[in-house]
Formats: C-alpha cells, structure tokens, sequence
C-alpha cells in the first residue's frame, strides 16, 4: 500500500501520469492501476482524468495529506530500524537558497567524520521551492532565511545572520570607497538574482526603501557564478551576502564594499519538516546544526 501511496504523491507532484512514472521508476500502466487500486480499496475517486491529469478531487487532496504523513512514517520506521543494526546509511536531500550553499560544508563535513556511510544531494533551489518540497518529502531539509517570508508548519535553526556587500571592480562608480549607502548602490549598473529568489526580493526593498526607485538591474540570472563571471568584466556591479563573499574570497582586483546607512541583516538557518518521530538521518543532521545555532 505504501507504495500505491507514493504514487499519488508523485502525480499530484508531476501533474502528469507519464512523468510520475518515470519518477517512481515504474511504467505508466503500473502507475495507473496502483492509483485505481487505491480508489478501489478506499470507495472514492482521488483523480480527475480522462485521457489526461486533471488534479485531484476533494477527497484525494485529503488522502494526499494522509499519505505524505504515511509514507514519512514509513521511511522513518526502514531507517530506524536499519540505524539499529549498522552505522546510519543511505542519503540525505538537502536544498538551500544559492546565496546560502556555500556554509553547507559546516555542516556536512561534521556530520560525515561521524557517519561516512551517509552521502548527500544538495540542490540550489528558491525559497519557495524549498518549503514546497519539503511538504511533498523530495528533500529532508533546507537551507533558506526564517525571517522575512511566511516557513508555515516547519522547525527551524538559526546558523547566521545575513549582511550585504557591493561586489565590484575598482575601475567602476563606487568602486575605491570604504563603505556605501543603499542609496547610493541604487545609482549604479548592477547584475542581480532573478525575482523569484528571496535575496533580490530582499534587495529590490531595501535599494527602494533607503533612495530613489532603482532603475531595472542591466542583468538577471539565478547562478551566483554567473554575476560574479559578469562583475569580473568591470561592466557591472552586484549586492551579495557578505559570506557568500567570504567563501568565493573575493579574487584579485574585485572589491567586496560594505553596505551601510542603514546595516540591515536577515536570518538564515536550516528548516525540517514538524513531523514526528524524526528519521535518524534528519536526527543527526538537526543535532549537528545545533552545534551551529545562533544564541537565543
């Protein structure tokens, strides 16, 4: 049953039956007949289909939430079992904001000296992503900031505090002072992250908040390496958190300038779902971000 479980959590997930086979590693006859044995064992329909995925109806929406807290259960219960008998194994799923991917190490190598038969996927998603697919159980958790947008239903651990920097060359505007204002940043050509990342939402209030309105960025991109590869041309500039800055170690002549008047800061920390029990993995993981934690 468990299994007919995540098959309807990866079409509700997919939106369609081809590409939710093809997650779940099965054919798309396989898929449909455990989602029809599904609605046989349970008395009610929980997709709208024809030829086509039309969503789920009312009651599979509910079953949906059921499975999700099913089938975490269940993979808690094989890892517990399995964490008795041996060393934790197996694989965690992290995702993280790209600002925020570069502290991953703090926590992965510690938790790897103690449990090396543990490997890890880490995924560069936007905030939003994250909590979507922490609910739909693709990751175990996620790096993303916990002050400034709605986490829902998740537990959280502070690791830092976010602070801003104008990444730039000498040669442009701004570029051989000590420190600049927001208002100022706000004058200048500059290469940020796409709108559908928490950071440039960040930043777009506070460059409108403290200065004229901005004018538009001259580019956009959700990679990280490519503005840094854009402000190394001396062409642009960019507003990145400062320890991002400090794990790129600014290369020769780039200046990494910080943003004053006023020094604003927001929350970064891991997020896990606010289920329990825990599995072992996410156990292991949250006692070591602990280790991290900012002070209360």
């Amino acid at each position: 049953m468990i299994d007919k479980l995540e098959f309807l959590m990866a079409v509700a997930r997919e939106r369609s039956f081809s590409r939710a086979a093809e997650s779940c590693g099965v054919t798309q006859p396989t898929l449909s007949s455990g989602i029809k044995h599904l609605e046989d064992v349970l008395g009610v329909m929980l997709v709208n289909r024809s030829s086509r995925f039309h969503g789920l109806t009312a009651e599979g929406e509910r079953v949906l939430e059921w499975a999700r807290r099913i089938v975490s259960d269940a993979r808690s219960m094989r890892q517990d079992v399995q964490s008795a008998k041996t060393s934790l194994t197996g694989e965690l799923r992290l995702a993280g904001i790209p600002t925020a991917l570069g502290m991953t190490p703090q926590l992965t190598i510690p938790f790897r000296a103690k449990h090396p038969g543990v490997r890890f996927t880490i995924l560069s998603r936007t905030s939003r992503q994250i909590l979507t697919m922490l609910e739909e159980l693709q990751i175990d958790a996620g790096l993303t900031y916990l002050d400034n947008e709605p986490l829902g239903n998740a537990r959280t651990v502070p690791l830092y505090h976010e602070q801003y920097r104008l990444l730039t060359s000498p040669e442009c505007p701004l570029g051989d002072r000590a420190s600049v204002t927001w208002a100022e940043a706000a004058t200048i050509p500059l290469c940020l992250l796409t709108l559908d990342m928490q950071n440039r939402r960040i930043i777009d209030r506070l460059l409108a908040k403290h200065g004229p309105p901005p004018p538009q960025p001259m580019l956009e991109s959700d990679s990280m390496v490519v503005l840094v590869a854009h402000v190394k041309t001396g062409q642009w500039a960019s507003i990145m958190p400062a320890a991002f800055a400090n794990v790129l170690g600014v290369p020769e002549p780039l200046r990494s300038i910080p943003i004053l008047e006023p020094q604003e800061v927001h929350k970064i920390g891991l997020v896990l779902p606010s289920r329990e029990p825990m599995s072992p993995l996410v156990r292991a993981l949250l006692a070591e971000a602990n280790k991290l934690a900012l002070p209360v």
